[in-house]
């Protein structure tokens, strides 16, 4: 199954009185890549994604944002200091004493004195957290490999009509190509009677000519070659798992053969057919820079 390396895929979940929010998207990429955009209380987060994404996708530059709120109030505890708060209690109840004001005192004016509390953050169980990421991770990379599947159908549609066309074009270079030769001792043979005009033609000496320039404008070795590559990449479509470096292989040696039979080329019709067949080429490689 061919996939494209751009993709974007999304899960939101709560889990264990935490909303986790992860975000996965990718660009084409000659490697894999990986980034990441994690709260940085959350940074020994970051291997073990890396490690799960990784093991899902070969190539492309993929950055995945993880967002963790707390859903059950503040993950923290106040702590009393109840000595120190004994002491503030006792001081202004013998200062009411001392100077004959109310004692008015109350828990919520202790308040004030800040030094008697503390505010203390529950630890949290990282490998609690570590899982339910994950978990949300695993959804978010489904829906990510589920669009980096379809983009990958519509790339494999677009090579597969032009390696057809491909394939048309070399059918015109090689029912073109044998018509060459037969026009060039046509036109050697004309060329010697008017040169030559009263004396008789040497027919073998046609022949000779016309040999040596079918030998220099012969192509069918290298269409033979580009028809065999234009399966061996067809093959390459129907298969699984990360083929884009195969696929840019194969395309390197079509355009090799197009460029060799575009040299040998001394014929109009085939010189520009061996254009259009170099601009599908081209249009191929631009697609796969996008499979994986």
């Amino acid at each position: 199954m061919i996939h494209s390396m751009t993709g974007y895929g999304r899960a939101q979940q709560s889990l264990n009185g935490r909303d986790i929010l992860v975000e996965i998207k990718a660009v084409n990429h000659r490697y894999f890549e990986f980034s990441s955009r994690i709260p940085r209380a959350y940074g020994y987060l970051e291997d073990p994604l890396k490690s799960y994404v990784s093991s899902r996708v070969a190539r492309g530059k993929v950055e995945v944002s993880v967002s963790i709120t707390a859903t059950e109030g503040m993950q923290a505890e106040v702590q009393i200091n109840r000595e120190l708060a004994q002491s503030y209690i006792q001081a202004l109840r013998s200062l009411a004493q001392e100077t004959g004001l109310t004692d008015d005192l109350t828990v919520s004016k202790l308040t004030r004195f800040s030094d008697i509390f503390t505010l203390r953050k529950v630890q949290e169980d990282e490998d609690q957290i570590c899982a339910d990421v994950l978990s949300v991770t695993a959804q978010a990379t489904d829906a990510f490999l589920s669009m980096r599947q379809r983009e990958g159908e519509n790339l494999k549609k677009d090579v597969s009509s032009r390696l057809d066309r491909i394939l048309e074009l070399v059918q015109v270079v090689e029912e073109r190509s044998p018509k060459t030769v037969e026009e060039y001792r046509a036109r050697l043979l004309q060329k010697l009677q008017e040169v030559l005009q009263d004396v008789t033609v040497d027919p073998q000496r046609v022949l000779t000519e016309a040999a040596i320039f079918a030998e220099k404008v012969a192509v069918a070795e290298e269409t033979v070659r580009l028809r065999s590559h234009i399966q061996q990449l067809g093959h390459i479509l129907d298969s699984d798992g990360a083929v884009g470096r195969k696929l840019d292989f194969m395309v390197q040696e079509m355009n090799r053969e197009a460029n060799t039979i575009g040299s040998k080329a001394q014929d109009i019709t085939i010189a520009r057919t061996v254009v259009e067949i170099k601009s599908e080429i081209e249009k191929i490689r631009e697609q796969i820079q996008n499979i994986e």
